[in-house]
């Protein structure tokens, strides 16, 4: 059986399933859900009529160009999985199919959905691979069959628990907004730097509204804070690859002196419940932008991307001047200010030195 799984390269392993694929879906969820939610933005505040003209009607749903990478995420994530899977060409492509399936069944909670039916849906298709002499019909029959019974099985189920947790964090953060704003800033912050997907984590969970700024909040306190203190070793260029790339760069300095990471964690810890008390941000955009912090400025689009949603459900009746002042300061200022004075305290200390964050 070993040596079946190494011929057929199935590696049952959390590096494979819980970073690889979980940190391709995410890409799956940019390329589709996320850009079609920056086309809509772009297109109702900037009122550019052709994104917003019909361009397919099924049924009843509407589709737009900039709905259209939307209605295509749930492909675009299960063929993402395949590719981090390293899956070969007949069960990649069948992986179109997989992942309609599982996103449409899951509901709300979709993307969880996708990561867990795609997964084994890949792995069985792979195992069949080449198997046959009729392996053009086998291997996508089998993919796709297991992926849609796997779907209709258990994807509203892997929805609901996704949704229902969630839920419980959202109200928990509702609760106890002071320190459920320090522990979901915390947390989402550090899994962004972590080699794990955090805005796999908060769209799986639907994390959005409070709990959703919260994670911003985390999210850009690493990447900016990383960002200006290693700005004397790393320049302009490591200004913006950390700033607007990711703050993942920094995990290999990470690893050799964890110190490092003192800095931004303890300014997400500041800045989570000055999110959640004090300005009360939302984040009501799509549930990934919880989990990307100033990557491409897509949290900060996200907060206000909610805003219009808000304004446009009759949740909100303005953008206001503190809103703005909030979003700054979370996303921009305070990660920046707090991340500085922090590290001088901890080099003072001698627990981090010149060249220490070198990327």
């Amino acid at each position: 059986m070993k040596e079946f799984l190494k011929r057929k390269n199935i590696e049952i392993s959390l590096k494979r399933y819980g970073i690889d694929a979980l940190g391709a879906m995410a890409q799956g969820l940019f390329c589709s859900l996320l850009i079609g939610t920056i086309l809509n933005t772009f297109a109702q505040q900037l009122h550019i009529d052709f994104l917003n003209q019909t361009v397919a009607t099924i049924g009843t749903r509407v589709f737009t160009i900039a709905s259209l990478p939307q209605a295509m995420s749930g492909a675009a994530m299960a063929i993402a999985i395949g590719y981090a899977l390293k899956c070969p060409p007949l069960v990649l492509f069948s992986m179109t199919t997989v992942g309609f399936a599982a996103d449409t069944l899951g509901g709300a909670g979709g993307p969880l959905a996708v990561l867990f039916i795609a997964i084994i849906a890949a792995e069985f298709g792979k195992a069949v691979s080449k198997e046959t002499k009729v392996d053009i019909l086998v291997t996508p029959l089998v993919t796709i069959a297991i992926g849609v019974l796997l779907s209709w099985w258990i994807a509203p189920a892997l929805g609901k628990a996704a949704m229902y947790i969630g839920d419980v964090i959202k109200w928990a953060t509702e609760l106890q907004p002071f320190l459920m704003g320090i522990l979901v800033s915390v947390i989402v912050g550090v899994a962004l730097t972590l080699p794990i997907s955090s805005a796999a984590i908060c769209a799986a969970l639907l994390l959005t509204g409070l709990a959703g700024g919260a994670a911003v909040a985390g999210c850009c306190a690493q990447m900016v804070g990383f960002a200006v203190i290693s700005f004397r070793e790393n320049k302009v260029g490591g200004l913006v690859s950390q700033g607007l790339g990711t703050s993942m760069l920094q995990m290999g300095n990470i690893i050799k002196n964890p110190r490092v990471w003192i800095a931004p964690t303890l300014a997400s810890a500041i800045t989570g419940p000055i999110a959640t008390c004090v300005f009360r941000m939302e984040m009501n955009g799509a549930p990934i932008s919880s989990g990307m912090g100033t990557c491409g400025l897509v949290g900060p689009l996200g907060v206000y991307t909610g805003w219009l949603n808000d304004i446009a459900a009759g949740a909100k009746e303005a953008i206001t001047g503190m809103d703005w002042l909030g979003l700054v300061l979370i996303c921009f200022v305070l990660p920046a200010v707090l991340s500085l004075i922090i590290h001088s305290f901890v080099q003072k200390a001698g627990w981090v030195k010149d060249g220490d964050l070198k990327i």
